[in-house]
Parts: structure tokens; C-alpha cells; sequence
């Protein structure tokens, strides 16, 4: 709820620009251009660390609506679930301070599709993220990238991610939901 309003916002602003323009490519990168504003900063005046990502999801939200995603998972019943997500630090945002949230998919494992959001003002990056997002089924279960693909009638194959990401996602994987994961400290 704390991002509603921007949300919505992003949501008009990229249905717009795609009756405009028509669909965006599944691989390209997907722009969102942002202001700092009062309740986006710390007591050190600058963008909140956990604001970042906040803000990357209206990142998501363009692209997938752009993408035609969103429709695709309207009409199939299916949602995305970010399942991991790490983020690097660069530079601070400062109030007012415009800046794009760019957004691309970088790539798949057998499991998940991995996103990478930039905050990039004047095209510096200040920030970036990398998102592990799995694709579910309303009715329980998982939805394969050939599904995905296929609902969006195009035939593409995203690259694997590299190595270092692949690491990541296993280094930073907790159990499953079907398994017991007490919270025990060491």
C-alpha cells in the first residue's frame, strides 16, 4: 500500500504507451522515471535502503504490463512471486531527485525467471537488484517458461543466468514450503 498511488500511476501510464506503441519486446529494458519524495527518505535524508525495492516493483509492473505479461497471467489465472531478491548500493537518492527504475530479464533457471532492476539517474547506476521471481498457478502449482512464452505467442528463450547469480539463488535458498524450517540461532 505504501507505493498505491504510483502504482496506479505506472499502471495507466504504460497501458498508455502500449495501445501508443504496441507491445515491448521481451528482452529489452523497460523504463520508469521517478522523484525521491518526502516519504521515500531516512533520518540521513536520502532514499530509505528498503524503498528501493519497493520501488523496483513499479519497475516490474511496467514491463510486465508493456510486455503483455500481465494480460497473460489475467487470462491463464497465474501470478509471480519474487522468491529472492539482492540488492548493491552505489550511490545515495536524494529528496527530489529525479531517477529511472530500468528493468530487463536477464536470464532462467530450471525454476525461475531472474529480473535486474537499475536506478540510474542520467543513466549512472545508483542501485541495482537482481530478482528471482517463479511464476505459480492460481490453482497451486508452477508455470513453465514455455508456457509463459507460449501465452505471449512468441517463441523466445531467455539466456541462463550466470554462474554467479546461479550461486546466489542457492547460497540464499531457504527450505521449501513443505519442509520444517525452525528458527534456530547458532
Amino acid at each position: 500500500m505504501n507505493v498505491l498511488w504510483r502504482t496506479l500511476l505506472v499502471l495507466l501510464r504504460a497501458k498508455r504507451i502500449r495501445r501508443r506503441d504496441g507491445l515491448l519486446p521481451l528482452d529489452a529494458v523497460s523504463s520508469v522515471t521517478l522523484t525521491t519524495l518526502p516519504t521515500d527518505i531516512d533520518l540521513l535524508r536520502h532514499m530509505n535502503n528498503g524503498r528501493y525495492l519497493s520501488l523496483f516493483d513499479l519497475g516490474r509492473w511496467d514491463m510486465t504490463t508493456r510486455t503483455g505479461l500481465a494480460e497473460a497471467f489475467r487470462r491463464n489465472r497465474w501470478y509471480a512471486v519474487v522468491s529472492s531478491e539482492t540488492i548493491t548500493f552505489r550511490k545515495s537518492l536524494q529528496l527530489w531527485q529525479r531517477f529511472d527504475v530500468e528493468t530487463r530479464w536477464v536470464g532462467h533457471d530450471e525454476k525461475a525467471l531472474y529480473l535486474e532492476h537499475r536506478a540510474t539517474v542520467d543513466g549512472e547506476v545508483y542501485a541495482r537488484a537482481i530478482v528471482r521471481v517463479r511464476v505459480l498457478r492460481r490453482s497451486g502449482g508452477s508455470v513453465s517458461h514455455e508456457e509463459v512464452f507460449a501465452a505471449l505467442g512468441i517463441d523466445i528463450d531467455l539466456p541462463n543466468v550466470d554462474p554467479w547469480i546461479h550461486d546466489w539463488a542457492a547460497a540464499s535458498a531457504l527450505p521449501s514450503t513443505r519442509s520444517h524450517a525452525p528458527s534456530i540461532w547458532d
